[in-house]
């Protein structure tokens, strides 16, 4: 096609859309900002590593363009890519607060994580996340899906958190990829070898007819210019990530048990009245629960015997002052994906319900309550009913609902007993500004189980743990994360299984000192890069790209 957006590349995208004239790229590829972590894996960088940061004009109105070059990487977000974005996007969000409007638009083309980057990824993505419901508050975040690769992973959460999103009939849309929902779950549950059945449920036809997509346009440039020029003029905004209401009146009329297809899901999105949800407190019961180390530390921390609660997985309760969240694991859960302890689409609803409670409960209060998650979240439910309805709809609105909590005042800090994994602490984890955990090595802290990774990266096992050797961010294991800069405080001396009463009050110890550094402190997500080991070691490659940003934002 003569005037194709889809197949162009990130760069000549950015530049389509500005008139003519007014663009101007930041750190591009002459500042030669490659990732640090490439190399060492015998993978050739990108001077840009794949995302093209450009100032200019649409209609005369000032913007700020993040495109993902799905050709590198598969889009894939790491460390440096992920900070040309947030970098930027916090300029347009200072320059607004001070009246000086910009609109910021993010051309989605990505698989998510960058897998080679796993953790750096998760931490990019979820500050990508922070700063887009940061911006909400003064502009309209606006996002346009093209095709190619389309948007999944975590960036599909990013998403949902956006505006207004755009996209062609040559896009697609999903937490999970088909291969690594067949790789988790079998394919008699997702058989990505079917071209048919991955684009009718994850196509954006079928999106746009279940709110997950805001508007189709032809692949033209001119089509997609006009589009966005109609968002910013309209300020539209979906609210998407704020809907939970609507979703689990949804949730309690499906049956998990009966066959779902995509036109059954149409009818059934259409005739959804919301009724309003709201979950009370977790009770001490006579039955004790499945055990999971997130329960066993929520029981403990809350004082709360066999805590039961009307969502059997999302236990909640207050203490000393302390709002107390934790997801946890129930096998005989009406969703078989969700069994162990994963997020599924309750959870995630339920969670952001939760939080959006206590939030206007508190709004009036000069002391906001602090909220504790106690964090086992061993993935996200990986299933083709949660990815037909949008599970990544229901990790948005929990990890929404966290940041705007956050933003609020609400101290917010996420204590690490279990595993911490991909989409699941995106949810329910990384959005707190005080990340604590436990030095045990039973601990997994990923993007991606071994199995999904190596082949999504078509590596063997044996190949991707000899490369963790020589990138910490790829490891599976809490000591290298610690490495990383993104923990407040690594537990020493306690294990995950033995919550005894000295264990109890060490960690009580460690988040009230957690708390108390949070006093008078930012209520954003820099704590993880100007700590001393992320200074130091763990975000270099960060903190240079926010200078190099802060020099060049300027007109």
């Amino acid at each position: 096609m003569r005037n194709s957006f889809v197949e162009l590349h990130a760069r000549q995208r950015a530049e389509a859309l500005l008139d003519a004239g007014t663009g101007r790229e930041l750190i591009g590829p002459l500042d030669n900002m490659i990732s640090p972590q490439l190399e060492p894996q015998g993978i050739v960088p990108e001077s840009d590593d794949g995302v093209v940061i450009m100032k200019g004009q649409i209609n005369g109105k000032n913007v700020v363009i993040a495109a993902i070059e799905g050709a590198f990487q598969g889009g894939g977000i790491g460390e440096v890519s992920g900070a040309k974005i947030v970098s930027a996007f916090e300029q347009a969000l200072a320059d607004n607060k001070a009246g000086k409007t910009i609109y910021p638009i993010i051309i989605l083309d990505t698989g998510g994580v960058r897998l080679q980057e796993a953790n750096y990824g998760l931490l990019s993505i979820s500050e990508i996340h922070n700063i887009v419901i940061a911006l909400k508050k003064y502009v309209p975040v606006i996002g346009l899906v093209p095709g190619r690769v389309g948007s999944f992973g975590g960036m599909s959460i990013t998403s949902a958190l956006l505006s207004y999103l755009i996209g062609t009939d040559r896009a697609r849309i999903g937490l999970n990829g088909p291969e690594v929902i067949e790789q988790e779950a079998g394919v008699r549950e997702f058989d990505s070898s079917d071209k048919n059945l991955i684009w009718n449920t994850l196509g954006t036809k079928q999106r746009l007819a279940t709110g997950i997509v805001d508007e189709i346009v032809d692949d033209d440039v001119v089509a997609f210019k006009q589009a966005i020029a109609a968002a910013i003029t309209a300020h539209k905004d979906s609210h998407r990530d704020q809907k939970s209401d609507f979703y689990l009146t949804l949730l309690d009329q499906l049956d998990p048990t009966a066959p779902l297809d995509t036109v059954g899901y149409r009818k059934m999105f259409a005739a959804v009245q919301p009724e309003t949800h709201h979950l009370a407190p977790a009770q001490a019961s006579q039955t004790p629960g499945t055990p999971s180390r997130g329960r066993l530390w929520f029981e403990k921390l809350t004082g709360i015997q066999n805590a039961q609660s009307d969502v059997s997985t999302v236990l909640h309760a207050k203490k000393d002052g302390r709002e107390y969240i934790a997801i946890v694991a129930d096998e005989h859960n009406r969703f078989p994906r969700v069994r162990h302890g994963e997020v599924g689409l309750v959870e995630g609803f339920t969670v952001a319900s939760v939080v959006n409670d206590l939030v206007a409960a508190d709004k009036d209060k000069a002391v906001k309550t602090p909220i504790i998650m106690v964090v086992d979240v061993p993935s996200q439910a990986y299933g083709y009913k949660e990815e037909l309805i949008g599970i990544h709809l229901s990790l948005a609105a929990s990890a929404a609902a966290y940041a705007r909590a956050r933003q609020a005042g609400h101290p917010v800090v996420a204590f690490i007993p279990g595993d911490a994994v991909s989409g699941g602490f995106l949810a329910h984890g990384l959005q707190s500004n005080r990340l604590i955990a436990l030095d045990d090595l039973g601990i997994t802290i990923q993007a991606m189980s071994k199995a999904s990774a190596a082949r999504i990266t078509q590596r063997t096992i044996a190949e991707l743990e000899e490369a963790t050797k020589h990138v910490p961010a790829m490891a599976y294991d809490i000591e290298n994360y610690r490495k990383l800069g993104a923990l407040y405080k690594l537990i020493e001396g306690v294990h995950s299984k033995d919550a005894n009463d000295q264990a109890v009050a060490t960690v009580q110890g460690v988040i009230q000192h957690a708390l108390d550094s949070l006093e008078d402190a930012p209520t954003d997500l820099s704590f993880r890069y100007t700590n001393p080991i992320a200074v130091k070691s763990g975000r270099v490659a960060t903190n240079k790209v926010r200078q190099m940003m802060a020099e060049q934002w300027p007109d």
